[in-house]
């Protein structure tokens, strides 16, 4: 060996001999415990670890490194999961060494972009965690109106490249969301009665499938999993880019909060139910329920206004003139603002519960139902998410999201810290939603705890179909960690 190697394996030796916690998963030594597909304990033997870890442009970990911890924790911090490997990409040809190694070791992958899945499919144990996290740029291009956002970027930086140069696609509601899952789910944004869903605006993804193939899919390449993967979530491989129109947009537009005094919800809504199934596109609004420190318990109406500010004080008059609120806080201000808002609230490390389905409309009974199952309790709240518009003019196959013709989503949903309050938070929350479910049909998956066993029932008559493209890219059902389509045999 030359004296040069020596030293340096001899440093590094040294190194891991001092500090046990640095060694990375390139130099284990031992069999590897992990969990294969279908939940047998298997072991990865050190050999085929190094020869990923040597492959990969980004870093592979296992516990005992420095990074594992910090890179094993997602979002909801209900979720304390430990995988045996975490490859943190920095390359489309990271992820595709991954999933070949997954494939060929049968181990059980998880796909973490922003790590916001409420339910934890994030992050998985004893298994590879691949992990898009440091693959997260976002940029724009003006002249042809597209942002171009990686795998692992947040819907902030979605926002902010668009908007910089006067241009906007719809987004999610939490800014530190991540693109991907939001967008394979579907994409509810405060922009989609005008804009349509996310999915109505990607224009391509580059992906990487169970075969590890990297592939281009758009309307004219792939087009079955082009429609797959517009609404059918996870389950077809990791995408690794999207690509999405953009529109011209004032960022400075009228939006804001608009609160009442529980008091007067039955008047504010009896009136909503008659006058939201009128409105232009440009308006979104839709009610929601809480308590609020200092304040009580409220029902509150966000709104944004996605055109002339002057229009939309015409449009916006008759809600604001309804009962006595506490605060109108409806104004010009940055699109940013709103887009932000719910940040703090839902900050990274809360224990959160959410419970959702979709609402043809708002219905007097369905009033009844809002008024009389509200619980008064600071941590847990019930809100909307208001559709119709450009999401309800798409056709129902057109693409693989199966609630086209729900008029809003209604949820219940909770965010506490403490985990002694788990059990007592989530039961209220469930009871609370159970009194609401009679008038929806399916649910929006990327706004849910509960997920377990296969999608068919939500996803209707387009699950055949998603079936057998999951039968034709991902046969092993390798992707399996989401609101899982089995594969057509």
């Amino acid at each position: 060996m030359k004296r040069r190697e020596f030293c340096r394996t001899s440093l590094t030796a040294g190194v891991a001999a001092a500090y046990p916690f640095m060694i990375n998963a390139a130099f284990a030594q031992s069999n590897i415990a992990a969990v294969s597909l279908d939940g047998a304990a298997i072991e990865l033997e050190p050999a085929a670890v190094k020869s990923l870890a040597g492959r990969m442009e980004g870093t592979l970990l296992m516990q005992g490194d420095m990074q594992y911890d910090t890179s094993r924790k997602i979002w909801n911090g209900m979720w304390d999961k430990h995988p045996a490997l975490i490859a943190r990409c920095a390359s489309v040809e990271d992820v595709q060494h991954s999933v070949i190694f997954a494939a060929e070791q049968n181990l059980l992958v998880s796909v973490r972009g922003g790590g916001h899945s409420w339910p934890g499919k994030s992050v998985c144990d004893g298994g590879l965690m691949i992990d898009l996290a440091d693959m997260h740029t976002v940029t724009a291009d003006p002249v042809k109106r597209r942002a171009y956002a990686q795998g692992g970027a947040l819907l902030n930086g979605l926002d902010m490249a668009a908007l910089q140069h006067g241009l906007v696609t719809t987004a999610g509601v939490v800014s530190h969301t991540g693109v991907g899952g939001f967008t394979l789910g579907g994409g509810f944004g405060r922009l989609n009665r005008k804009y349509g869903l996310a999915i109505d605006n990607l224009v391509s993804v580059q992906m990487v499938t169970a075969d590890g193939q990297i592939r281009t899919v758009n309307a004219e390449q792939h087009p079955d999993l082009f429609w797959a993967v517009r609404g059918g979530g996870g389950n077809f491989g990791v995408v690794t880019r999207f690509e999405f129109q953009l529109h011209p947009f004032d960022r400075n537009v009228l939006s804001g909060t608009i609160v009442w005094p529980i008091e007067q919800a039955r008047e504010v809504l009896n009136f909503y139910t008659g006058w939201y199934a009128g409105l232009s596109d440009d308006l979104y609004v839709g009610p929601a329920m809480m308590t609020m420190p200092e304040v009580g318990s409220v029902l509150a109406m966000e709104v944004v206004y996605a055109g002339d500010p002057a229009a939309g004080e015409k449009e916006l008059a008759p809600l604001r003139a309804i009962g006595t609120p506490i605060e109108d806080g409806i104004k010009v201000q940055d699109y940013m603002i709103m887009q932000t808002q719910e940040d703090a609230m839902l900050a990274h490390g809360v224990r959160s519960y959410a419970k959702n389905g979709m609402a043809k409309e708002i219905t007097p009974a369905l009033v009844d139902a809002m008024i009389e199952s509200f619980v008064a309790n600071p941590n847990l709240m019930f809100f909307t998410h208001t559709s119709g518009g450009a999401v309800g003019r798409v056709p129902e196959m057109a693409t693989a999201f199966p609630h086209r013709n729900a008029e809003t989503m209604i949820a219940v949903a909770g965010v506490w810290m403490d985990p002694a309050m788990d059990d007592e938070l989530i039961s209220t929350a469930r009871q609370w939603f159970k009194q609401l479910e009679p008038f929806t049909g399916g649910y929006y998956s990327n706004i849910d705890f509960d997920e377990a066993g296969s999608g068919g029932k939500n996803f209707g008559p387009a699950y055949q179909r998603l079936s057998e493209i999951k039968g034709k890219y991902d046969p092993d059902n390798m992707f399996r960690l989401n609101r899982n389509i089995l594969p057509a045999s």
